[in-house]
C-alpha cells in the first residue's frame, strides 16, 4: 500500500507565493513517477506537473514558468514551488503516484489552495 500526504496550501494575494509538499510512505515501487494535480470547483482535475524518479518533468503549459516540481527521492517527497500565482489556480491540489508518467495509482487527500485577486 501507498500513502501520500500533501500539506501547504492556504489562502494567497494575486502574485505571491506558495509551495507544496508531498510525503509518500509504503511500496517504492509506486514512486517512479509523481505529479501534482488540481481540481477546481466544477472543472476536470487536471495534471499541473509530473517528475519521474531521474528526474525528467513535464508541465502544464497553464503554469509553465510560473511552478517548479522537484523531488527528494531519497526521502520519498515531492515539492511543487508556485510563484506568481493566479486567482485561476485555485483548487484542490493532488499528489499522486505511480509506475509511469501519466498513469497516477495512489493519490493524496488533496491541499485547498486559494488566490484572492
Amino acid at each position: 500500500q501507498v500513502q501520500l500526504v500533501e500539506s501547504g496550501g492556504g489562502l494567497v494575494q494575486a502574485g505571491g507565493s506558495l509551495r507544496l509538499s508531498c510525503v509518500a510512505s509504503g511500496n517504492s515501487f509506486w514512486f517512479n513517477a509523481m505529479a501534482w494535480y488540481r481540481q477546481a470547483p466544477g472543472k476536470e482535475r487536471e495534471l499541473v506537473a509530473e517528475i519521474t524518479g531521474r528526474g525528467n518533468s513535464h508541465y502544464a503549459d497553464s503554469i509553465q514558468g510560473r511552478f517548479t516540481i522537484s523531488r527528494n527521492s531519497a526521502k520519498n517527497t515531492l515539492d511543487l514551488q508556485m510563484n506568481s500565482l493566479k486567482p485561476e489556480d485555485t483548487a484542490i491540489y493532488y499528489c499522486g503516484s505511480g509506475v509511469h508518467l501519466g498513469s497516477y495509482h495512489y493519490w493524496g487527500q488533496g491541499t485547498q489552495v486559494t488566490v484572492s485577486s
